[in-house]
């Protein structure tokens, strides 16, 4: 199975990012995992929240921002790799000149139900 990039239409996430789902058992029937491209615009961050099931990995392909991990805040740009444990307290800042991406892989697969929001809008 191969996913196209370009065929994936966006959709914004619980934590406001913009997500294109590559790969993901609903969709394309892979089993265990699931791997999405996350967009979070120049000057935006995602709202703090964790997966209470969910392991995830975060590899930043474009733009800098900074990780939020539990009372940890780590300085990222392309190439960086974090492991975010579920249950771990995390966010995500661009402060670069363009927006920040990165590739998210989650196992188990991402849903929606497990992100639990730790804070409101600001």
């Amino acid at each position: 199975m191969i996913t196209r990039r370009a065929a994936v239409v966006p959709y914004t996430t619980k934590d406001g990012s913009e997500i294109r789902e590559l790969m993901h058992p609903d969709v394309h029937g892979n089993r265990a995992q699931s791997l999405a491209e996350a967009v979070v615009p120049a000057g935006a961050h995602t709202r703090l929240h964790r997966h209470r099931e969910t392991e995830e990995l975060y590899h930043v392909t474009a733009g800098e921002g900074v990780l939020t991990l539990g009372e940890e805040r780590i300085k990222v740009s392309p190439g960086d790799t974090a492991l975010i444990p579920p249950g771990m307290p995390h966010r995500i800042e661009s402060f670069g000149p363009g927006p920040l991406r990165f590739l998210c892989c989650c196992s188990p697969a991402y849903r929606h139900e497990d992100t639990e929001l730790l804070e409101g809008d600001e």
